[in-house]
């Protein structure tokens, strides 16, 4: 493979031509990181191994596109063909475009010593070796495998940054300038706060949002910022090799119960994910809520259920006003709708921009003009 001119074409596309960090994305073989991953198709999650296929491994390594390299815990590279495993994605080699993002948003300058929550398949560590130097980096996931192939991998390109398998919500090696995480969290774990520097700045996301909260620490062992006017998504920080069994179990029933409620909808269905401010809004408003959505013949289904035991089901032919049903302690559907509207009467949602203010034990406290949210 001619990784070089991919890399090039990568770096390109994912930094702009001054970037600081277009020649770390150029000069890394992002396809030695990902030699197996995972795709989602009509017969589940499908291994492809890359030497099988060298375009395709070229065309998914120097991608738009995050590839997925663990389902439900089960890893690509000890997968076998035939396999499909089932659950949620637990690491993936995130898009260098993602990447350089939020590494710009940490506003690191040489010298500084960074901490990578959230290793991955490594990409993240890597641009940030070559760029600081393999002394200035720490990387940390939950997964020892992961630690330990990324270790490896990045070893054989010459490069050798700190690692350690670790809980990142518990306690974290060493003390840093700055902080990146690649995974969301929701409250900021306070560990974080203590392994950051007089004058450090934190850079992550809120889980199950697609907001990027920027902070500074403050004398007292907080932080303060505010979310950033970009968005980006990641997987939530979890305790072992799995997330833990959601409210997926209610899916059956909010696609095939009659709810207590059954009402016609004011808004058009929609997938709630793919309206980014929507989703977060809706996210911080009622945390707790997960999302599916079909599509057959015009016909388009919307599902949200709840840990609490909440459901909704809406579904409508394109656009018009969808059949709602709904069923538990929260009207889920009717929470969405009063986001939506909130959306148009306000032309907007008081998300992006928002300061923020995070407690030295983590707590995130949102506001912008008379809105104000807590994050707990």
């Amino acid at each position: 493979m001619n990784w070089q001119h991919h890399a090039a074409a990568l770096a390109e596309r994912a930094t702009e031509p001054d970037s600081r960090w277009r020649a770390a994305v150029a000069d890394t073989p992002r396809h030695t990181l990902l030699p197996n991953w995972w795709e989602n198709g009509p017969e589940g999650w499908t291994l492809h191994k890359g030497a099988d296929d060298p375009e395709r491994w070229a065309r998914v390594a120097y991608g738009n596109e995050s590839a997925v390299t663990s389902v439900g815990g089960h890893h690509a590279d000890h997968a076998e063909p035939g396999d499909h495993p089932t659950g949620l994605p637990t690491s993936s080699a995130t898009l260098a475009a993602l990447v350089v993002k939020m590494l710009r948003h940490g506003r690191i300058n040489q010298g500084h010593d960074l901490l990578d929550i959230g290793t991955g398949a490594g990409g993240l560590t890597a641009y940030a070796a070559l760029r600081l130097g393999s002394e200035h980096v720490t990387s940390v996931d939950v997964d020892p495998y992961l630690v330990d192939a990324a270790r490896d991998r990045l070893a054989a390109l010459g490069l050798h940054p700190a690692f350690a398998a670790v809980d990142a919500t518990g306690p974290l090696p060493g003390d840093h300038d700055r902080i990146v995480s690649t995974v969301g969290v929701r409250p900021v774990p306070a560990s974080w706060l203590a392994a950051l520097r007089k004058g450090g700045r934190l850079v992550t996301t809120i889980r199950d949002t697609a907001l990027i909260l920027t902070a500074w620490k403050t004398p007292d062992g907080g932080a303060r910022g505010h979310i950033e006017r970009d968005r980006a998504g990641f997987m939530g920080t979890r305790h072992d090799a799995n997330y833990p069994t959601g409210p997926a179990e209610l899916y059956p029933t909010a696609r095939e119960a009659e709810g207590e409620s059954i009402t016609t909808g004011r808004y058009p269905v929609s997938d709630v994910r793919e309206a980014w401010e929507t989703w977060s809004f809706l996210s911080v408003s009622v945390p707790g809520i997960e999302y599916d959505f079909e599509e057959r013949a015009g016909c388009r289904t919307a599902y949200l259920v709840h840990r609490d035991g909440s459901w909704a089901r809406a579904t409508a032919v394109r656009f018009e006003p969808p059949i709602v049903h709904q069923a538990g302690p929260q009207r889920l559907w009717t929470e969405l709708e009063r986001v939506r509207t909130r959306s148009l009467v306000e032309g907007g949602l008081p998300l992006y921009g928002a300061d923020a203010t995070v407690t030295p034990d983590g707590v995130i406290h949102l506001s912008r003009g008379p809105w104000s949210a807590t994050i707990d």
